[in-house]
């Protein structure tokens, strides 16, 4: 079984992926892959220094993630320029290595660790999507503390990203996040026991 697993911004999405290969699952993490394909002669990377200048790039021909972030956060024509280039190489790569999982171990479950599932209209590609749910607020609220950003920063980038709310509703399992973690853990061990997972 494929699934896509997504969520909002700082909703814990990392820590319920985490959970799902504890239990056995096969991981596919978009975060991961698209910092693959910016690594130093990848034509995504060649792209992003030609759309945004050499400014976004380091000393070294590296990927300035921190001065890329300044320029696409900003301005939302930016980020979809940004994600023009980047979202098909990551859809490429992401899509060979989860069929090559489930042509190798067709028993096991395969998660698909996609923050914008429903986005980029990603929805089609699995079996079902799991949504990591936490309030809005509880999101601005933890990416405040984890990133260090102001309040309005926080909002922003939350409002970068679908409603969490259209998510929780669009999903086929939804995994409330918001709670303790004995909580969460006791979602994902229902859901485990609903697939007949082994």
């Amino acid at each position: 079984m494929i699934i896509g697993l997504t969520g909002g911004i700082a909703s814990g999405k990392s820590t319920i992926a985490n959970m799902l290969v504890e239990r056995g699952a096969l991981l596919v993490d978009a975060d991961q892959v698209a910092r693959e394909v910016v690594l130093p002669g990848e034509p995504a990377l060649e792209a992003i220094a030609s759309t945004y200048g050499q400014a976004v790039l380091e000393p070294d021909g590296t990927l300035n993630r921190k001065a890329l972030g300044e320029i696409v956060f900003r301005d939302k024509t930016k980020l979809t320029q940004l994600e023009a280039i980047t979202h098909p190489a990551i859809r490429e790569r992401m899509q060979q290595r989860i069929h090559k999982y489930a042509e190798q171990y067709p028993e096991r479950l395969v998660v698909a660790d996609v923050p914008l599932l429903y986005e980029t209209e990603q929805q089609e590609l699995y079996e079902g999507v799991m949504v990591v749910y936490v309030p809005a607020e509880v999101q601005i609220a933890r990416l405040m503390a984890r990133n260090t950003v102001s309040e309005e920063e926080a909002e922003r980038r939350v409002s970068l990203q679908m409603d969490i709310e259209q998510k929780r509703k669009r999903a086929d399992w939804v995994i409330d996040n918001s709670g303790s973690l004995a909580e969460t853990k006791r979602q994902l061990d229902d859901f485990w026991k609903s697939k007949c997972l082994p």
